[in-house]
């Protein structure tokens, strides 16, 4: 199962996690029996088996093709780490000699902002330092290293020390709308309050995550790393394709559209296929900064 992390919904593709899956083929032609095995002398109701078996396979027209296994795309909206730099910081030195920062003297802490990667960094007297914004952990690392360098510019004695990822945020689409409410009722492990929040909030204890379910097919993702993200899309893509909702007329017509894009047009229009079951799903999770790795690393 292959699965490709788009961050931000820009272009472009890196950071493949290649796992793949199994998609699923029509039966090879070769496997129909032939004529030889019709043979005068076996009992006439094999013979008119083998007649049927013939004929519901030269019906099927030529150049009809399966559809493409579906792909999901799990975006990162956002990576959030943590350092120190193991040394005592002048918040009002940092505001007056620093660029690009704030300080806010009611919160005591230092807000840094970088361009590229673009993030921003939230700086305690202590030495802690917290970095959001980032699209990917090697972005949130090099974002991190740039901020202790920006501070060892400013005269602290700073060394590198304790980083981690925090939290990562992803964002999918199903390609079927989904009946939350049937799915509440069924799973305990589920909490819908349509007063409060229009999604159903499902929390995952292995791998640790918590989802939140729209009936659009739209799906976020709160967890440790950007592999927990993608082991909870996996995780929950059988649990709501039992409540998948039927496909509407305007549906097919996107669906016939995207597959005219994907493949080069046929002489002969081959109808919709139905979709196929979980085990034939393949994850696409696609990445935007291959173009730009260059520029932050």
């Amino acid at each position: 199962m292959a699965t490709l992390i788009q961050e931000n919904g820009l272009k472009g593709t890196h950071g493949v996690v290649s796992n793949h899956g199994i998609s699923a083929h029509s039966v090879p032609s070769h496997m129909v029996p032939d004529h030889e095995y019709c043979e005068p002398s076996k009992p006439q109701e094999i013979q008119q088996q083998c007649i049927k078996t013939e004929d519901v396979t030269a019906s099927q027209p030529n150049g009809e093709e399966e559809e493409e296994t579906p792909e999901i795309d799990i975006m990162i909206n956002n990576v959030v780490c943590s350092f120190s730099v193991k040394c005592h910081l002048n918040l009002r030195q940092i505001a007056l000699n620093g660029v690009n920062v704030e300080f806010r003297r009611e919160n005591g802490m230092v807000t840094m902002k970088l361009r590229r990667p673009y993030t921003t960094a939230t700086i305690w007297s202590s030495g802690r330092v917290t970095c959001t914004g980032a699209t990917s952990e090697e972005q949130a690392k090099v974002a991190a290293r740039r901020y202790a360098r920006a501070l060892q510019k400013l005269g602290f004695q700073v060394r590198f020390r304790n980083f981690r990822v925090v939290n990562v945020l992803g964002t999918c689409r199903m390609p079927f709308g989904i009946r939350i409410i049937a799915f509440s009722r069924k799973y305990k492990e589920a909490d819908y309050e349509p007063e409060l929040h229009p999604g159903v909030t499902y929390k995952l204890y292995n791998p640790k995550a918590t989802i939140k379910i729209f009936s659009t097919g739209g799906v976020t993702i709160t967890a440790r790393s950007v592999n927990d993200v993608q082991s909870a899309v996996e995780r929950i893509f059988p649990m709501v394709y039992e409540f998948r909702k039927p496909r509407t007329p305007a549906d097919e017509e996107v669906l016939r559209a995207r597959n005219a894009r994907r493949r080069p047009p046929a002489s002969v229009a081959a109808p919709a296929a139905p979709l196929p079951a979980p085990s034939d799903l393949t994850l696409v999770t696609m990445s935007d900064d291959e173009g730009d790795a260059d520029a932050w690393e």
